[in-house]
């Protein structure tokens, strides 16, 4: 077999959206779709308002903008993460301090943040780790014991939630990403999604050139006003129309995820007492973004998968040693945690629509690595 790690799931609605989107031979740029689909998710997520940007990434700069995060200020995040949560604070002219995670979820674990807050601490982003949630009341509390921001990188989890509350509507704000990988995908996209009032109009603004915008400035003939500085960071008409169609089967999705999850993890135990498979803590609902687990002899195990057609990957390096941080930055940090679970963490394939059969070959191939 050759097994990819993800597939985008899609349908003839995809296809019947965008083309009729195409077809119109207007409006791909700014148009009525990018509001419809913040109000989707908006009202998907519950919160009052979403702006939509042109990645995730964006979206965590211009969080931190919105929120006049700057130079001598100090954003606390996880080192086991894709890099652009610890390089949203460098954007701005902050530092990124890094927290060490706790193994359950992969997430920050409280006491090593709260062992790192200072008179220059200014915001707190936990990232919810593969679409698990984190220990986010308890960074929560301590967000609003120490009167700092509360930005969630919901990048990986959308649609998850605990207690039967939602991941991104505990922080001030939260981002969102609809890269091609992720629960559901714009191919490249984000949003940032809040109730207040104030930030929606600031962050309307950041993304689209600090220009207040009371009309589509390509349909309109009037003038339009610069009021602060910004960026083109808008996400295009034509992305929004696909999210518009994603968004509509995000249950579905989610739904086949979870199964094809819990099929995994059973076929896993059932070859091999090698592997540690997800355990979603009570209360946690789990959209498995990613499927990781804990395995020995990680390295060569994936060689092996490689060579039996089955890809993985290793989903995160430690940013604090990567190339860049550990020696431009010279970051020197002690993340016991972190660097434990990295040695042991490998991502195997999880989307909707793959097979029992695929699930099956998974599971065996691994089995017979460690019977080898």
């Amino acid at each position: 077999m050759n097994i990819p790690l993800f597939e985008i799931y899609n349908d003839e609605n995809d296809v019947k959206f965008i083309s009729e989107e195409i077809a119109s031979g207007k409006f791909w740029a700014v148009g009525s779709r990018i509001s419809e689909f913040e109000e989707k998710i908006a009202d998907y997520i519950g919160t009052k308002h979403a702006v939509s940007l042109n990645s995730g990434t964006s979206a965590l700069h211009a969080a931190l903008l919105s929120q006049g995060i700057g130079k001598n200020d100090e954003v606390i995040v996880p080192s086991f993460t894709f890099i652009a949560t610890a390089n949203c604070a460098l954007f701005t002219g902050a530092k990124p301090v890094f927290a060490d995670i706790e193994e359950t979820s992969c997430g920050l674990n409280p006491e090593s943040v709260e062992n790192l807050i200072n008179k220059n601490t200014k915001a707190i982003i936990p990232v919810h780790y593969g679409g698990c949630p984190c220990q986010i009341n308890e960074l929560k509390d301590i967000a609003e014991d120490n009167d700092l921001i509360l930005i969630e990188d919901a990048a990986e989890a959308f649609g998850a939630s605990v207690g039967g509350k939602n991941i991104a509507t505990f922080g001030d704000l939260n981002v969102l990403s609809f890269c091609q990988n992720k629960v559901i995908t714009t191919g490249e996209g984000g949003a940032i999604v809040t109730d207040s009032d104030e930030l929606y109009e600031k962050l309307n603004l950041i993304r689209s050139h600090g220009r207040w915008e009371g009309a589509d400035y390509f349909s309109s003939s009037g003038l339009f006003d610069y009021v602060d500085l910004g960026f083109n960071w808008r996400m295009s008409n034509l992305t929004a129309t696909l999210g518009i169609s994603q968004i509509q089967k995000v249950d579905k999705i989610i739904e086949l995820r979870q199964k094809n999850a819990d099929y995994l993890s059973k076929r896993l135990l059932e070859e091999t007492d090698e592997v540690i498979v997800p355990d979603v803590p009570k209360g946690y609902d789990h959209v498995f973004q990613l499927f990781s687990i804990f395995a020995n002899n990680r390295n060569e195990l994936i060689k092996y998968l490689e060579s039996n057609g089955v890809s993985s990957k290793i989903y995160f390096h430690p940013i604090h040693q990567s190339e860049f941080y550990k020696n431009k930055l010279k970051y020197n940090v002690n993340l016991p945690v972190t660097e434990s679970v990295f040695e042991k963490t490998i991502t195997l394939p999880m989307y909707p629509s793959i097979t029992t059969e695929q699930m099956d070959y998974i599971a065996e191939t691994v089995g017979k690595f460690y019977k080898i």
